[in-house]
């Protein structure tokens, strides 16, 4: 068992397909609370961590712990379980469109609950309030704009009032008025739920608003070159890379 503290531990992962290693060597520390920020250049690896984070693909090399829990040495009836306190968004916001916002949120109420179709509505309600789209159960994804689906699918993340949300390029094809109201979205559900949430962004606006904690992936390297809070990074960080990504320099 790990002895850290931290909500998610990320101890000397190896990611690769095959012979060929995306990154190796990466430590990280996630706590409670966190807003984490999973960040580098194209093709570093960032979508690639989320993956192993969520039990898509396990890792190489390395152990990823969960309060303590070693996520990929558990047997899969235990791991799928731990995955139901998780929450994902995809950057594509993967709403089902033959279905209502009402039916997307309720699938996973449905499949992994016992609650009555009543108790169902109820939290349906809710988690919709909680994004501002009450009233929009009976909408189908192609009636909203892009912004209110995302908001959307940041409602059927929490459908099972996960512990940790993660998502995945949240503000990407956004115009930056939706992009500031999701950020601002983000902070309200992680103070009200109380939960760790990690973001893979290239958004440096997102990314300086929201990120309290980050790690910075570099695809020449192939391993982490920098983590912590990224304002404190743009202030501090001597990293070459890191401040031209951070200041968006070529």
């Amino acid at each position: 068992m790990s002895d850290s503290k931290a909500h998610i531990r990320i101890d000397g992962l190896t990611m690769a397909y095959g012979d060929f290693v995306i990154q190796r060597d990466i430590n990280v520390d996630i706590n409670r609370g966190d807003i984490f920020i999973i960040m580098g250049g194209s093709g570093c690896g960032k979508s690639s961590l989320m993956r192993h984070l969520v039990g898509l693909k396990s890792p190489a090399a390395g152990k990823i712990w969960y309060k303590g829990t070693d996520f990929w040495g558990v047997g899969e009836d235990e791991r799928e379980k731990m995955m139901r306190r998780m929450g994902v968004m995809y950057q594509s916001g993967a709403l089902w469109t033959s279905m209502t916002l009402a039916e997307n949120i309720g699938l996973p109420l449905e499949i992994y609950t016992d609650l009555t179709a009543k108790e169902r509505r109820e939290i349906i309600a809710v988690k919709l309030a909680l994004v501002g789209l009450s009233g929009f159960e009976d909408f189908y994804p192609s009636e909203i704009s892009g912004g209110m689906q995302k908001r959307a699918s940041l409602a059927r993340a929490m459908a099972l009032d996960p512990e940790i949300l993660f998502f995945d390029e949240p503000s990407a094809g956004l115009d930056p008025v939706s992009a500031k109201l999701l950020d601002d979205l983000i902070l309200e559900i992680r103070d009200s739920l109380g939960a760790t949430v990690v973001i893979v962004t290239h958004e440096l606006a997102s990314i300086f608003a929201v990120g309290n904690n980050s790690v910075f992936l570099d695809p020449e390297t192939k391993t982490m070159i920098a983590q912590g809070n990224p304002n404190e990074l743009l202030a501090e960080c001597q990293n070459v890379k890191v401040q031209k990504f951070l200041r968006r320099e070529s």
